[in-house]
């Protein structure tokens, strides 16, 4: 990947428009990436982010604060869980008091997973950039938001 004015041949009328732009393309660049590295684990990145989310929490926690958790609010976390469900990585149990509530936690195996994920050292993409750069950026896109 280069300057991003020779990977899309435009020109910028401002640097905060061409800091705009490739921060946009940038996103799908990574989109792809992410993608990519999860494929040979059989879940998506989103999928992943509830892992993370529920590893976090150590216990069971309602659906809906995992769908608030999200770093992308996902309209079909409902879908994703059960699709995790399926593949034996979550396990869903319904409030006794309140059965429209239901609750999720992380299996031995979801653990498993994400466990080998982080073992993984193959986001080979990230390799450009320091660990001062990367604290940089961060917090320059901190300071964007």
């Amino acid at each position: 990947m280069g300057d991003i004015s020779k990977d899309i041949k435009s020109t910028f009328k401002s640097n905060k428009l061409k800091a705009f732009i490739n921060i946009k393309y940038t996103a799908n660049w990574l989109s792809s990436k992410e993608n990519e590295f999860f494929k040979p684990y059989a879940i998506s990145p989103q999928q992943y982010n509830i892992l993370r989310i529920l590893r976090g929490a150590k216990d069971r926690i309602k659906v809906q604060v995992v769908k608030e958790r999200m770093i992308e609010r996902a309209p079909n976390a409902t879908r994703l869980m059960d699709k995790l469900c399926d593949k034996n990585l979550i396990e869903r149990e319904r409030c006794e008091e309140d059965r429209r509530v239901v609750y999720v936690r992380i299996t031995k195996l979801g653990l498993e997973l994400l466990t080998s994920i982080d073992d993984n050292k193959t986001l080979s993409f990230l390799d450009n950039i320091t660990e001062e750069e990367a604290l940089l950026l961060s917090n320059l896109l901190d300071k964007l938001r």
